[in-house]
């Protein structure tokens, strides 16, 4: 990695970086590192970008020359260190544009979060860091455009579920090739259990993870994968969580393990928390505060697109498959429930875009009279679900697009205001987007997806590999394609679209793309 001299650093930066970001007073009990230096390279985790705005995103990193210390301290000394960061509009960063100094703190495991403004929309940059003598990895983003502008096209694509030891991150070397304005994680960024692997990947820690240095120790080795890193560093990200990057189909304050009591669960719904803001490029608003953190935000694309970015388990009511039904059961909490329906109220944009957990349409599994539903995803919380679609109709909103996470498939349908009544109002389409490696190399069709198709006559199509799912929009019309990969198990596979979607503006309900 090249080394740079501070007095070179800075006076790249010309007088649009003059400015040193403050640092944010009494935050550290720490004492300074004035000159910092390292043996190894202290940007072993790389380099991201998140939540564009039209003037600025925030970028990230974390100082670990250590990624996997034991103590979870990354290998860094419980000491303030000031980390420079860079904006340029060239990868050779001749014409820097803004620059400043942030302090990475013991507190928050070292991590840095610069929240740059300043910046034109609709551009793209590039960034880098720097401590002591190194230098970063140089990242690439890209703001979102003006909120009055008229944008005619966008490219983004969405993904989830990355189990390390179930398989190889190849889906993100493809997708690191595409031409992308964002990039959705929608949850299940680790996985919390103890992960002996076939593949040699195997979890660290060993065990299942509970103490915040067990969060911090996970996620740095997820960073570590070369896949990974290299699509967070080609394009902005907005994240969310699930359940496993705190524990398996935990609600709200609720372990799914009875023998967790409540303040024990939510101790440890902190300090996981606490890692996943550690490790994420989110904004200052996102700062944990104990268990609670808000992550549910909005995005929005000029007049094209706006991402309601949700949050489905920090809210949500206990699973309680005997009382599915109760009208008082909350999957988004009811504060976060007003403020999904108010700002589709309130959109402008064409296509109004939910980034969504868990399985919104009716997913039944049985052919028969009867039905079986999962009590974890939307169908566990049906009056919830009729709420947010009666709230729609009532509302007046048009060209909803739900893009979901977590079940390992691909999967695409209508969106029925009556999931009874197939004549009744189409609401808007899902997208399901499959894993990137959790349930191993899958296949095209599986059990539940025979039961699926032959349960849900709203449902269009269904795919059990691995990969993710690219989604191209215009004014006129919504194109999705499934990108799959053949294998996990083995590095180096290639991908391909197995099919492809359109909606039409105005036209609610998916076509297949017969092209």
């Amino acid at each position: 990695m090249p080394s740079l001299h501070r007095r070179t650093f800075l006076g790249l930066t010309g007088a649009a970086g003059a400015g040193v970001a403050a640092a944010i007073a009494g935050f550290s009990a720490a004492p300074a590192w004035a000159d910092p230096s390292f043996a190894d390279n202290p940007f072993t985790l790389g380099v991201a970008s998140g939540d564009p705005y039209p003037d600025g995103v925030v970028l990230w990193t974390r100082l670990a020359p250590d990624p996997l210390a034991v103590d979870g301290s990354g290998g860094m000394p419980p000491r303030v260190v000031p980390v420079l960061w860079q904006v340029a509009e060239d990868e050779h960063f001749r014409q820097v544009v803004r620059a400043g100094e942030e302090h990475a703190t013991p507190e928050l495991g070292h991590s840095v979060h610069a929240e740059v403004t300043g910046l034109r929309p609709d551009r793209e940059y590039y960034y880098r860091f720097r401590v002591g003598t190194q230098l970063s990895p140089v990242g690439r983003t890209r703001t979102a455009p003006a909120y009055d502008a008229d944008r005619r096209r966008l490219a983004f694509a969405f993904v989830s579920c990355q189990n390390l030891p179930a398989g190889h991150f190849t889906a993100y070397r493809h997708l690191a090739e595409e031409d992308l304005d964002l990039v959705l994680h929608l949850g299940d960024y680790i996985y919390e259990g103890p992960g002996a692997s076939a593949i040699g990947r195997p979890h660290l820690p060993a065990t299942e993870i509970f103490s915040l240095s067990d969060y911090r120790i996970r996620h740095a080795q997820y960073k570590t994968d070369p896949d990974l890193q290299l699509a967070h560093a080609r394009f902005p990200w907005a994240v969310t969580w699930d359940d496993h990057e705190v524990e398996n189909n935990y609600a709200d304050g609720t372990s799914e393990d009875p023998k967790q009591s409540q303040e024990s669960f939510r101790q440890r719904r902190a300090v996981a928390y606490q890692a996943y803001y550690e490790h994420m490029p989110l904004r200052r608003m996102s700062i944990p505060h104990g268990p609670d953190m808000r992550l549910y935000r909005r995005l929005r694309y000029a007049n094209l697109a706006e991402f309601n970015i949700l949050d489905g388990r920090q809210y949500r009511s206990d699973q309680v498959p005997a009382g599915m039904d109760n009208p008082s059961r909350t999957m988004l909490g009811s504060a976060q429930e007003q403020w999904l329906l108010d700002g589709l109220a309130a959109s402008t944009a064409r296509w109004n875009v939910l980034g969504n957990q868990t399985v919104i349409a009716e997913a039944d599994r049985d052919p028969g009279p009867g039905k079986r539903l999962s009590d974890d995803n939307w169908n566990g919380y049906a009056a919830a679900r009729q709420r947010l679609f009666d709230g729609v109709v009532e509302r007046g909103v048009e060209n909803m697009v739900v893009v979901t996470g977590d079940a390992h498939c691909s999967m695409v349908a209508d969106l029925k205001q009556n999931f009874d009544d197939q004549s009744s109002r189409t609401v808007g389409v899902e997208f399901l987007g499959t894993s990137i490696t959790s349930g191993g190399n899958g296949s095209d069709m599986d059990t539940r997806g025979t039961e699926w198709l032959a349960s849900n006559p709203h449902m269009r199509f269904y795919n059990a590999r691995r990969g993710y799912v690219r989604c191209q929009l215009d004014q006129e019309l919504w194109r999705t394609d499934d990108r799959v990969v053949p294998y996990v198990t083995e590095p180096g596979a290639p991908a391909s679209t197995r099919a492809s979607f359109v909606v039409e503006n105005g036209r609610p309900g998916v076509q297949v793309d017969a092209a």
